[in-house]
């Protein structure tokens, strides 16, 4: 389990790095890059080197370094993501955990979360999937994790979704998609929907150009986490699954986060492509951070 714990972490920070340059860009699926590449010219992410992953993996490193060491508590959580904020070292963060980051700062770290439904907060949501082994601590935890930044439902319900995903793949279910979706149907019924027509549009076939035009790709829960279930529902190779996420434009590096962090969960750190492993930024401390994850996990009365 170990292994899938090292996947599960570091397929996160692939699966973003991959994604950070062709964030915000129109999909380019004629195209499929599998390597890292740089951002262009005026782009958000443009001073980023490839293999850089953007805040979404801070954060989750963040998180899994506090759930760790046991230092973790939502007040922490706050004052150590202001902190980064302020040193300028979030890299490009999502809109409203930059609102949030500014009104800890003004408010001498009292809740600062944003009524907004973007995806900004999910990557959290994954230590704590694989962390805790009953699904109502998970769902409980995550939810107060994300007010810090996010207090809108709907962004809740799309990080415990998240969090279930690979709570259950990395236990070995291999319906661990079904039952998210049952998880995100309990949390939020819109987004339960959604999922489950993305599901459909997978099961039924339909090409990834049409998909996209009926899911949509853009920064909210709505489009981020179906669209993610439909490409790890269609496509099976964990090459091509990285490739893929990462050029359907939108929110690609969060799209392809949540791809990059089943497939590590389900297969684990060895399925993981070697050259991506090979040219990801700060592999010894996410591998570090996961093995002391797994410690506690296994150590826990």
């Amino acid at each position: 389990m170990l292994d899938q714990f090292k996947g599960c972490l570091l397929g996160a920070a692939i699966g973003d790095a991959l994604g950070m340059a062709r964030e915000s860009t129109p999909p380019d699926l004629q195209r499929l890059h599998e390597g890292y590449r740089r951002a262009w010219r005026g782009h958000p992410n443009a001073g980023l080197k490839p293999g850089q992953f953007t805040d979404d993996t801070q954060m989750m490193l963040l998180m899994a370094g506090m759930l760790a060491d046991g230092t973790y508590a939502e007040k922490e959580y706050a004052a150590a993501l202001a902190r980064m904020y302020m040193n300028e070292e979030l890299r490009f963060p999502d809109g409203a955990v930059d609102a949030a980051c500014r009104h800890l700062l003004l408010s001498g770290e009292k809740p600062a979360g944003v009524a907004s439904n973007t995806a900004g907060c999910i990557s959290i949501a994954i230590p704590f999937g694989l962390a805790y082994g009953d699904p109502v601590d998970v769902t409980e935890r995550v939810v107060q994790a994300c007010s810090v930044t996010h207090t809108h439902p709907a962004a809740h319900a799309g990080a415990v979704t998240v969090a279930m995903l690979v709570h259950h793949a990395v236990r070995g279910r291999s319906d661990a998609l079904s039952l998210a979706e049952k998880h995100a149907c309990l949390e939020d019924v819109t987004l339960g929907n959604k999922i489950r027509a993305a599901l459909r549009l997978a099961d039924e076939g339909i090409s990834l150009e049409s998909a996209l035009s009926v899911i949509g790709n853009d920064v909210t829960v709505y489009q981020t986490v179906p669209l993610a279930f439909f490409l790890i529902s269609r496509i099976r190779d964990v090459t091509t699954l990285f490739s893929t996420a990462a050029h359907v434009g939108g929110n690609t590096d969060t799209i392809a986060l949540i791809c990059g962090a089943y497939a590590g969960a389900v297969y684990g750190k060895s399925a993981l492509p070697q050259d991506l492993l090979a040219g990801l930024e700060g592999r010894e401390e996410i591998e570090s951070a996961a093995a002391r994850l797994y410690g506690r996990y296994t150590t826990k009365p």
